[in-house]
């Protein structure tokens, strides 16, 4: 008679060796599969090697094919044992196709959920024939190693009590502990941090206005003010700016140097030192970008990573701007690709525990109206899902689409603010220096324009 000892586990290996070779033809594939499987839900050590290398290199934001999963697996000391070279080119020469390469992982994950329920029910069977008094717990012990197995994401996120979770609270770092200013980041204006109480980790922060009010410079003075301020770790993902002209546009902001002097290069002496001086200013500053033209919410996940790896931690994301990213399931309703676009800013928010800023688009029906009416949330392009998963939704609006004499500054509205008031607040703003500062703020050396009377 057969037993189920002497029946090999569950596993299918061409399921494992398709999610590996996916992964070496589509960019895309680590970001849709890396939630859906781990590196211990192979069967086999090879593949279960190539999968945490392929996983490595992505956490460093390098790219992932034969040449550099070969490297990595080099580096690790398993590139032999793994099959080398010929194991590598097999795999991705009998791949049927790289499209379902979630079809694939869910094989995979759904074979070792089974070998892990065969694992829980031999413990089980042992822990049966001892006996003993202990029934209840033994039970309870097995019920919830079963739960784990069939909900992974629920394992570890035990039940806790309200007391538990408040005296975790206390113990997050405080006030200037680890040489940041505060949990929450801080915009770096005045009133709008009063108004606004900083955006803090696990909250999405959307911040929308019609084309060209200045959300992108806005953004900019946000990274730079957490940076200088707080020393915090700061990820930029740029889809409206390269990465050159967000040097150009800080190093205008530091200096009061009109940005389209820094691009044409027509500077005076005077020009040249004082750029010398911000670049030593700014090179400090622990500000990475991502300006890739095509980017995705798995591709910002990775660059989180990659941030974490290299700095130690990330302390806000910023994307600029939400529309003009993509989803894998390119040609569906536009409508539910920027709701599931938003949906997963906000899971990421929540999963690395960190503050996420969003630039937003206001949809044209805020182009029609008179000057002096303020934006509503319905005027959020593609509207439903971002209104309903931002935390805090905040409109820019320039000052002289209010009134006349409000030129040089720019109204920050407060839609939505799941944890605070709401209201409205006035910021200096010079596009052609790249600088939002509070009305009352010392001017710039090359920015001597007096406050409006209106915000006097």
């Amino acid at each position: 008679m057969t037993t189920a000892t002497d029946k090999l586990p569950p596993s299918d290996v061409e399921a494992e060796e398709a999610v590996i070779a996916s992964l070496l033809v589509d960019e895309e594939a680590v970001g849709r599969v890396e939630g859906l499987v781990q590196p211990e839900d192979f069967y086999r050590d090879q593949n279960r090697w190539s999968y945490d290398a392929a996983l490595a290199l992505a956490a460093r934001g390098e790219p992932v094919n034969q040449v550099t999963l070969a490297h990595e697996l080099s580096r690790m000391g398993r590139l032999d044992d793994a099959g080398g070279l010929p194991y590598i080119s097999r795999i991705t020469t009998e791949l049927p196709t790289p499209v379902g390469v979630e079809h694939y992982a869910g094989i995979v994950r759904r074979d070792a959920q089974w070998r892990r329920a065969i694992q829980a029910a031999m413990r089980l069977v042992q822990r049966a024939y001892q006996g003993g008094p202990d029934l209840t717990e033994a039970l309870a012990a097995a019920g919830r190693e079963l739960d784990g197995i069939a909900d992974p994401a629920a394992s570890g996120r035990e039940l806790v009590s309200l007391a538990q979770v408040i005296d975790r609270w206390w113990e997050r770092p405080g006030i200037y502990a680890a040489g940041r200013a505060s949990i929450a980041v801080r915009s770096g204006l005045m009133a709008f941090d009063d108004l606004l109480g900083g955006i803090w980790p696990g909250e999405l922060c959307v911040i929308a206005a019609r084309t060209g009010r200045g959300k992108s410079l806005l953004l900019l003075n946000l990274a730079r003010n957490a940076a200088v301020a707080q020393n915090l770790r700061v990820l930029v993902c740029s889809l409206e700016m390269s990465r050159d002209e967000w040097a150009v546009r800080a190093l205008a902001r530091e200096t009061g140097i009109d940005s389209r002097r820094i691009f044409d290069s027509q500077l005076t002496e005077l020009d040249e030192r004082r750029l010398m001086h911000a670049t030593g200013e700014l090179h400090p500053l622990a500000v990475d970008l991502d300006d890739r033209a095509q980017q995705t919410v798995e591709r910002v996940r990775r660059a989180v990573r990659a941030v974490r790896q290299k700095r130690g931690g990330c302390d806000l994301v910023l994307v600029d701007y939400l529309q003009l990213m993509r989803t894998s399931r390119r040609g569906e309703n536009r409508t539910q690709e920027v709701g599931e676009i938003s949906r997963g800013l906000k899971e990421l928010a929540r999963d690395f525990d960190v503050p996420v800023i969003a630039a937003a688009q206001l949809s044209r029906a805020a182009d029609n109206r008179p000057n002096g009416e303020l934006p509503k949330l319905s005027d959020l392009r593609e509207s439903g899902s971002i209104e309903q998963d931002a935390d805090k939704v905040v409109f820019l609006v320039r000052g002289e689409e209010v009134h006349r004499d409000r030129a040089g500054t720019a109204l920050l509205v407060v839609a939505k603010n799941r944890n605070g008031p709401t209201g409205k607040c006035a910021v200096r703003m010079d596009p052609a220096t790249a600088l939002c500062a509070d009305i009352d703020a010392p001017a710039e050396p090359a920015y001597e324009r007096e406050p409006a009377p209106w915000a006097r």
